[in-house]
């Protein structure tokens, strides 16, 4: 009778699982799985997946998330912008925002949306982010007293990604 218990309630919380993950959380919005996303960029440390959407006149939203899919270290503070380019490299809107989770540990991800008020005469919109990243060093490279295990430093890392709406770059898939 115990065993038939725990199995009918091992069934229920499977299915509870499964309910969760087709939830409101499945569309293409910063919950969503990476297949999701139109755009990506990455570097050794961090993977960020994005779309664009214009969802009013004078509008541009960038929907996304950010995920440190391999390192140990986690990824902390990430910082975004994204700026409007005219045709003569002159920003004419801009709007800044952050990751939802102050750090993103190993196989974890976090969602960002920025909303940029245009002014029409943009041709590109460029994607800037930093992060903070604790880099491990070998003892032996640093002056001073010796000491067990590795030591870590925190590195300010910044990255660029030009035209980061375009329908030919930077693409997903």
């Amino acid at each position: 009778m115990v065993r038939q218990s725990l199995r009918v309630v091992a069934f229920v919380l499977s299915l509870a699982g499964c309910a969760a993950m087709e939830g409101p959380g499945s569309g293409t919005g910063p919950g969503s799985p990476p297949e999701a996303f139109a755009h990506r960029a990455a570097t050794s440390d961090l993977v960020l997946l994005w779309n664009c959407l214009a969802p009013a006149s004078g509008g541009l939203r960038v929907e996304g998330l950010a995920q440190n899919p391999w390192q140990a270290q986690p990824i902390g503070f990430l910082e975004l912008q994204l700026e409007g380019v005219d045709a003569e490299g002159r920003q004419t809107a801009v709007t800044a925002g952050k990751a939802g989770a102050i750090q993103i540990l190993t196989n974890q991800s976090s969602p960002f949306q920025l909303e940029l008020r245009t002014s029409g005469t943009e041709v590109r919109a460029d994607l800037y982010y930093q992060y903070i990243f604790n880099e491990e060093f070998k003892a032996d490279l640093l002056a001073g007293p010796p000491m067990a295990g590795p030591r870590l430093y925190a590195q300010r890392r910044l990255g660029v990604v030009r035209d980061a709406c375009s329908p030919t770059q930077h693409l997903a898939r």
